[in-house]
């Protein structure tokens, strides 16, 4: 019940003030002209966890730890009576003795009587805190959401951005454009809930159903932060399409063997030390030029900070990346 219907329940019904506030389950006062309590109902003593006898006759300002003396707030109370007006919706956060920091609106308004002369001030008190909560929780996930549909859009148009169209039909396209852009969506899933992944999963992640049962790898346990989790994907990716078309797994036997190791560097950055080694696959030889493939994996290397190097050996390709992690 708010303040507005309270006051017109009493004005109308002309029932006793203190029968109608003892029922109500919001906390409620009732103060005289001196602004000292002359009764509370059972919601006020229960949510302030106070006792009925240590409030009675005391000034509402000096109630607790002086939470309600507030000039703003003693001015807009001194001003209900003289003025006939009312205070709606008064903010307080206090840390409140017992039961710790809270929020409340306040509305208070001259208590009516059926003789209409009374001087006494009905206050209540709203408890929104978790409402207040629940409501920052909502727009800090909506902000969230709205932050991370920028970035994914990003993402998008930089792949369709930098898949090359050259020598390719519209349909070669499309697949190359699907599969990056699926390995994006499945690198986000990887962050998503603790915001980093293990390189183990990721690999196992990029490589997708193509190479999963000929995909053979082993290291140390490493952790990589967020920022690092799409683009290694996107390299990953890139060199197992390519293994798809050219390399071990365009062929039944072929296998992909990845194995890695931490050391520290001379800057005392600890760095990622990977190799990709394609086996068992056809003959491969080095491209007269380099494509997109290449300047991907190259440049993705040295935007992390590190570099990428790829040997067509006659046993297959060999790629060793070097990265900060």
């Amino acid at each position: 019940m708010m303040l507005e219907d309270l006051y017109r329940l009493l004005k109308s019904s002309h029932v006793q003030a203190q029968g109608v506030v003892d029922t109500m389950t919001q906390p409620v006062v009732v103060l005289d002209q001196g602004f000292c309590v002359v009764t509370a109902n059972n919601a006020f003593i229960r949510t302030f966890k106070i006792e009925r006898d240590d409030i009675f006759g005391r000034s509402f300002f000096d109630l607790g730890n002086g939470q309600w003396d507030i000039e703003e707030l003693r001015q807009l109370i001194a001003s209900v009576i003289p003025k006939a007006s009312a205070v709606i919706g008064f903010e307080v956060t206090h840390d409140f003795p017992v039961i710790g920091r809270r929020t409340f609106l306040i509305d208070a308004r001259r208590l009516v009587h059926p003789d209409d002369n009374s001087t006494n001030i009905l206050v209540l008190f709203d408890d929104v805190t978790e409402r207040q909560r629940h409501e920052a929780e909502q727009n800090f996930i909506i902000s969230e959401t709205r932050h991370r549909m920028k970035n994914l859009f990003a993402v998008v148009r930089a792949i369709a951005m930098q898949t090359s169209i050259e020598g390719r039909t519209a349909i070669e396209y499309r697949d190359a454009f699907l599969g990056r852009l699926e390995v994006a969506l499945r690198a986000q899933e990887l962050v998503s809930n603790k915001g980093t992944t293990d390189l183990a999963t990721l690999l196992k992640s990029s490589v997708g159903e193509i190479g999963a049962d000929r995909l053979h790898f082993e290291g140390p346990a490493v952790q990589l932060s967020s920022s690092k989790v799409l683009p290694i994907s996107m390299i990953v990716h890139e060199l197992t399409t390519n293994a798809t078309r050219y390399g071990a797994l365009s062929v039944p036997e072929g296998e992909i063997h990845v194995k890695w190791s931490l050391e520290t560097g001379s800057n005392d950055r600890t760095y990622l030390n990977c190799e990709w080694r394609e086996e068992n696959g056809p003959v491969v030889r080095a491209p007269t030029r380099n494509g997109y493939g290449t300047e991907l994996i190259e440049g993705t290397a040295a935007h992390l900070g590190g570099e990428a190097e790829l040997i067509y050996g006659i046993g297959g390709l060999v790629v060793t990346i070097k990265l900060p992690v």
